[in-house]
């Protein structure tokens, strides 16, 4: 047997060909499969699945029931709550396979998707961004951006730490950001 720097649960099943970097927690009744690379210090929650090539980058929190399908790639430092929902096809129909081709979907680096959201495939989910639970997200999303509703739409913008900013677009916690246009600038 051996040595590894990270943990599986007996119960999870990690198919050959998978890269998992130290220090990662994968629980119980997950599956990841072949080709897939999982960062240093994630967690993937019970009944995870992990698709063929996928990527997930370091520091990355995965909660129960999520399914990451191939096509989807995640950023350093991403949260991902429980249920939440990607596809890779756009117009799925079982007697019409798409073998192998699947729409892209990249979530960048240090965005969170709530409880139960759903995120379409073919989109990219900007930095910092704060998709609401159970929003459905349709369409690319800013960095910073908070998205709520079905479908989903902008309701606000949210500092690198996760608070909502106000009209100042200065957070409790000392960051400030500005408006280049309609895009957010962290100073």
């Amino acid at each position: 047997m051996e040595d590894k720097n990270y943990y599986v649960h007996p119960s999870s099943y990690i198919d050959e060909n998978v890269t998992i970097g130290d220090g990662t927690k994968i629980w119980h009744f997950c599956h990841v499969q072949t080709g897939a690379s999982i960062g240093r210090d994630c967690t993937l929650g019970q009944n995870v699945y992990v698709g063929s090539k996928v990527r997930i980058g370091n520091g990355v929190h995965i909660q129960n029931n999520v399914s990451v399908y191939e096509g989807v790639e995640i950023e350093d430092n991403v949260f991902c709550g429980p249920s939440v929902c990607f596809t890779n096809v756009k117009f799925p129909r079982a007697h019409f396979p798409v073998h192998g081709i699947y729409e892209k979907t990249l979530v960048r680096e240090g965005a969170t998707l709530g409880a139960n959201c759903t995120i379409i495939c073919g989109h990219v989910i900007g930095r910092g961004a704060f998709i609401a639970a159970g929003a459905v997200v349709t369409g690319d999303v800013k960095d910073y951006a908070l998205i709520t509703g079905v479908p989903a739409r902008q309701a606000g913008w949210v500092c690198e730490c996760g608070h909502r900013l106000d009209e100042t677009l200065k957070c409790p916690c000392g960051r400030e950001y500005s408006l280049d246009g309609e895009f957010l600038k962290k100073h």
